[in-house]
């Protein structure tokens, strides 16, 4: 067989500071070299390629303007040892598919999708596609202002989507809204509703869409199930001009092992650890990055720079930080091969969080990194240069699981558990928390958030408000998942839309505007947001009426006087004439009541402005009488 000419010309985009900084894992805008470009060259318009592939013997790009030949464009793999293979194609345009042709020096041949892929085909097809991530923003007042609206002495309240079953078209319910419908019904929908903040769930390319996104295979693609990455971008834009921030879910965790991805992608294990003991996952059956590597660093921290750089995200939060910390998270004895000091701990995990964090902030000081970790591991919100990982905030697993467990048990047997519900105040402020509610808390038979609370009808829905009151007054930022803030009856379905016609009914349209309501308090009261990380923010006034059920706490501002009384009735008893201690004579005054007709409460609430008394109560010098409403909370604060 003759042998067919090579159609590449041999020209290169990496300067021999690029590739030192590649080796040492410290370049963190690799998606600008790394990938395909089109551009001119010697007169010719066309594209160029590079791909790291150290193992391979021959690389090749083919795709539908070569009849998807395995021979006649092969790529230049460079001389210095790098393991960069490159070259310019003249002709190729945007929009053309295409992959690597990969022969390792073992003589195995691959077709692998391109991991800096900017662009992939709808899947199950899985080929990259030539594209760019060229957008006229129009988002410059957002961006200007974003370090204040991200601060973490500002309100953060956070609505967690996945983009494919927040809403489906009414007129075929199989089929997803792209980007631009979704941003038509979210924005208009979130800015309603007073969240600050969005999070998607991974939009990242990803072959099977039951994994929700957590299964990635194109780092820097915008699913294309959705439309092209400049749909996103315009997604992105509407909230920045409706003053709605954008958390993407980032998983740098693990990745499937798809023929087409990152798994042994030139023949080794390159991406991943050769050794299962440490590069398979046995909770999610995938593959576990080598972040020893310092390529691979240099491939994750460039990733989740090109996010916040390219589609002007405003935070990201990292999945499964936990299975990252340890080495034998999720196995037994003998399954996983300790460091080198004898100890449990990813020394290389470690490393690269730190890298991670001090290179997001360094870029971008104005974005938060948020931490899904569920372990005790001390200082993931802590800045590197005090022994910390660097993240801005980390998830309050325990406070969550902790208030679930109690909100599902009967008013009557809660005195016996109250200090569940108060444990976390011993911690809260030990790191930067986010108390999130999340989709993992409404799937694989937990039940929706409704269907957790116990009694009647009238019981589930007053525990479900009484329990948004607390999270709201609790110190710490928000996050509540899609459909969660209409009380959303049965588990999250990932394969159709939200039940949006709950809404017509008064009990979830309670909750809704229950939801607005402590949206609208949270972002209005300094003193629930100013001083959430410090414990100078929260008091307790009561924290052992067991026998009650009863919470009263204060928050506090930064301002003398500036200061909230959180009153919460655990139990469906009435409580009248309830004598709570305050911080000081004068007035106060009912801001907020979980049972008000307006959210289908009872109605139980306080007349007029309340004096407080000269009454030694609660180790106060004064306090006040005050109803206190079934199954509810109440915020009093003083009257001007």
């Amino acid at each position: 067989m003759e042998k067919e000419p090579n159609q590449v010309i041999a020209i290169s985009r990496f300067t021999d500071f690029d590739i030192s900084l590649f080796r040492a894992g410290k370049h963190f805008k690799l998606y600008e070299k790394f990938g395909s470009h089109v551009t001119d060259h010697q007169g010719f318009s066309g594209t160029y390629f590079a791909v790291w592939a150290p193992n391979a013997e021959r690389v090749s790009v083919m795709g539908n303007f070569n009849g998807w030949n395995r021979y006649t464009h092969t790529l230049y793999v460079r001389w210095d040892g790098s393991g960069i293979w490159e070259g310019f194609i003249p002709g190729v345009k945007t929009g053309e598919t295409y992959k690597y042709f990969i022969r390792s020096h073992n003589g195995e041949e691959l077709e692998k999708a391109d991991p800096f892929a900017l662009r992939w085909e709808e899947p199950p097809h899985t080929a990259s596609i030539v594209w760019d991530t060229w957008y006229e923003w129009n988002d410059e007042k957002w961006m200007d202002r974003r370090a204040e609206k991200n601060a973490l002495n500002k309100p953060v309240s956070v609505y967690e989507v996945h983009i494919g079953s927040w809403a489906r078209s009414p007129e075929s319910p199989d089929q997803f809204l792209g980007y631009r419908e979704i941003a038509d019904k979210l924005v208009p929908y979130v800015k309603e509703m007073g969240f600050t903040h969005v999070e998607l769930m991974p939009v990242m390319e990803h072959p099977y869409y039951p994994s929700w996104g957590y299964q990635v295979t194109g780092y820097f693609a915008a699913s294309s199930r959705y439309g092209a990455p400049q749909d996103l971008m315009y997604l992105v834009e509407k909230l920045h001009q409706h003053d709605i921030g954008i958390i993407l879910d980032w998983v740098p965790s693990h990745f499937p092992g798809d023929s087409h991805g990152l798994y042994r992608f030139d023949g080794t294990h390159l991406y991943e650890h050769a050794d299962e003991r440490q590069g398979f996952h046995p909770d999610w059956k995938s593959y576990i990055f080598n972040y020893g590597r310092n390529e691979v660093r240099a491939f994750l921290i460039s990733n989740a720079i090109f996010w916040l750089d390219r589609f002007h995200a405003d935070g990201l939060r990292v999945d499964a930080v936990a299975s990252m910390l340890y080495l034998d998270y999720s196995r037994k004895e003998g399954e996983w091969i300790p460091n080198q000091f004898g100890g449990r701990e990813n020394l290389d995990a470690i490393s690269f969080f730190k890298d991670l964090n001090t290179a997001v902030y360094g870029n971008f000081p104005d974005v938060q990194t948020i931490a899904e970790e569920s372990t005790a591991w001390p200082g993931v919100s802590k800045p590197v240069f005090s022994g910390g990982l660097g993240f801005g905030m980390k998830w309050m697993m325990g406070w969550m699981n902790d208030t679930l467990s109690y909100f599902q048990l009967e008013p009557v047997y809660r005195k016996y558990h109250h200090g569940q519900i108060t444990f976390s105040t011993v911690y809260a402020f030990t790191e930067n928390f986010m108390l999130p509610l999340s989709h993992d808390e409404v799937v694989h038979g937990k039940r929706s958030m409704l269907y957790k609370m116990p009694g009647d009808d009238w019981q589930r829905f007053a525990n479900l408000r009484l329990l948004y009151t607390y999270m709201f007054t609790h110190p710490g930022t928000k996050l509540l998942f899609m459909g969660d803030e209409f009380a959303q009856s049965s588990e999250w379905n990932y394969a159709q839309s939200l039940d949006w016609h709950l809404l017509e009914y008064a009990p979830h349209v309670g909750v809704s505007k229950l939801v607005k309501s402590l949206n609208a308090l949270y972002r209005s009261e300094p003193a629930l947001f100013e001083r959430s990380f410090s414990a100078d923010g929260f008091e307790w006034i009561d924290v052992n009426d067991a026998a009650n059920s009863v919470l009263v706490y204060a928050r506090k501002g930064n301002w003398p006087d500036d200061e909230l009384i959180i009153v919460l009735n655990m139990t469906p008893v009435v409580r009248n004439d309830f004598r709570i201690g305050v911080p000081g004579a004068g007035e106060w005054k009912e801001i907020f009541n979980s049972d008000s007709p307006v959210y289908n409460g009872s109605g139980i609430s306080q007349k007029g402005k309340l004096t407080a008394e000269a009454i030694l109560w609660m180790n106060k010098q004064h306090s006040l009488a005050i109803q206190l409403p079934p199954l509810a909370g109440i915020v009093l604060k003083r009257a001007k």
